[in-house]
């Protein structure tokens, strides 16, 4: 049984990142208080105090220093790094000062650009049932059209008290285990993986309900960037599924990104617009707890993940079914909650 990477084993390098990150979150939190990226109650947060936002420098410092100590340099890693320190402070600007949704995008573009033009990694084609698909022209703007989405769905997940960083920890894990399956453990996205496993569950420490600081755009714009460039990179080759069961194990906050932006579309809103409509807002109005709703979200996130590693495995028919029926369920959850129509709503009352 092979468990290790660049003759590192695959634990220590857990390990090792859980303890840099439960180490530097405090000296970030400190940081964070002296500058003043501190995140404020208003109509739209959840919490009553001001908390200290910036969180997400812990788990990129983690990932600098983890990534130097268990793994090679490369062309491509550059740009990845490059990318991700422009995401950092565009996460930072905003974390003390918010930006408009329009100067969010400007980082978001530069980092996606730098890592599609100068690193190379795009989806010039893809291969479905053994027949490949080549996107030509398409390539760059569909690649860089990726990585902005799946940061803003991040973006969107991180609502509550360690939604987030529950969530993609959840997501890292699955990675690492499908890359352990499917025996592609020298890839850079298993390393990747395990890095920011390690990260996300040492900041949890301290981002779990009741939290003591927040990971802020620095933390979930990051991860997003970071799970996009995962899910790129791909297993050996771009296949469907390199790209679908990322996309499945984030279903949930792909899809409440979806509805956010249909939602606010029909009021007439920007779909940059805050709100407190969100899946995870909507069962908190049910559970009236933040932990419960938080365990909850994580359970659904984990059984779209279990399906996922079935589906590599093997199983493959089980699983379309197993995934069927998720969804089933979950759209009946959906529409137990005012997520969808609570526009239609309000505009009643209004009457």
């Amino acid at each position: 049984m092979n468990l290790f990477i660049n003759g590192y084993n695959i634990f220590l390098i857990v390990l090792v990142s859980f303890l840099f990150t439960l180490f530097l979150t405090p000296i970030v939190r400190w940081i964070a208080m002296k500058i003043g990226a501190m995140d404020k109650p208003n109509k739209r947060k959840v919490q009553d105090v001001p908390i200290a936002s910036m969180g997400g420098l812990a788990i990129f410092l983690t990932f600098l220093l983890s990534y130097m100590l268990f793994a090679p340099i490369n062309t491509q890693i550059v740009s990845i790094m490059i990318g991700a320190f422009i995401i950092i402070l565009t996460g930072i600007i905003d974390d003390i000062s918010p930006l408009k949704a329009k100067e969010k995008l400007i980082g978001q573009l530069i980092s996606a650009l730098i890592v599609t033009v100068y690193g190379g990694i795009a989806i010039e084609h893809i291969q479905i049932f053994g027949h490949i698909i080549s996107f030509g022209i398409f390539s760059y703007p569909l690649t860089i059209l990726f990585i902005v989405a799946i940061m803003n769905a991040i973006d969107l997940a991180d609502g509550l008290d360690g939604l987030a960083a529950g969530t993609t920890t959840i997501y890292f894990l699955t990675t690492a285990i499908i890359g352990y399956i499917m025996s592609d453990l020298s890839g850079i996205n298993v390393i990747f993986c395990l890095i920011l496993a390690g990260s996300c569950l040492g900041f949890l420490m301290y981002n779990f309900a009741p939290a003591s600081i927040y990971m802020g755009d620095t933390g979930s714009l990051f991860l997003g960037y970071m799970i996009s460039i995962i899910a790129l990179v791909g297993f050996k080759t771009t296949t469907i599924t390199s790209l679908i069961i990322p996309i499945i194990m984030l279903f949930v906050p792909i899809l409440d990104t979806l509805l956010a932006m249909e939602r606010r579309l029909l009021k007439g809103q920007s779909v940059g617009d805050a709100d407190r409509e969100h899946l995870h807002h909507q069962l908190l109005k049910k559970t009236k707890s933040v932990t419960k709703t938080v365990l909850i979200m994580y359970v659904i996130n984990a059984l779209f993940s279990l399906v996922s590693i079935l589906y590599v495995l093997g199983y493959r028919k089980i699983s379309m079914i197993l995934y069927a029926v998720l969804l089933f369920i979950f759209l009946i959850l959906i529409f137990t909650t005012d997520v969808l129509f609570e526009h239609k709503k309000k505009d009643e009352n209004e009457d």
